[in-house]
């Protein structure tokens, strides 16, 4: 299941290059934003039908992962969070390690829990909930076989 299509860069320099380092790399360097690590979410393009790809912090617990749609607190959701919406098959890249993923938005306890781990895992996050008048969405990302 892996995603096919047409790669369209980010147009922020910053992810477009972060991305080709990990990936020209195989995973061994860009690993990491502000010290922290980081993961490649490929996605297609809810609107664009293109493929995405996303440096996000990292967030594992027993090789499930967690991606937040924070966009650093902004009062509107990252134009990635629409793609997960509209298409729940996803490709995860962890250092060398890449797999096909199903990506599902928690709620309730789920999200509580997944909430605990992506501050843990990122304490800048709860500041960005605190900015924002929006709960911030965290989808969980299972591998697909």
């Amino acid at each position: 299941m892996p995603i096919d299509g047409v790669y369209e860069p980010s147009t922020q320099p910053r992810v477009r290059d972060q991305v080709s380092q990990y990936e020209g790399s195989g995973g061994s360097e860009g690993t990491t934003m502000r010290g922290f690590p980081v993961v490649i979410l490929t996605s297609t393009g809810a609107r664009s039908g293109k493929v995405r790809k996303t440096p996000l912090m990292r967030v594992e617990h027993d090789g499930c992962y967690a991606v937040v749609a924070s966009m650093g607190g902004a009062p509107k959701h990252p134009v990635w969070y629409h793609n997960l919406v509209a298409d729940p098959r996803v490709e995860l890249q962890d250092g060398p390690v890449r797999q096909d993923m199903l990506v599902r938005q928690a709620s309730g306890q789920e999200r509580a829990l997944w909430w605990d781990r992506a501050v843990a895992a990122f304490p800048d996050y709860a500041d960005y909930q605190r900015r924002t008048h929006r709960e911030i969405p965290v989808f969980v990302l299972e591998p697909a076989s």
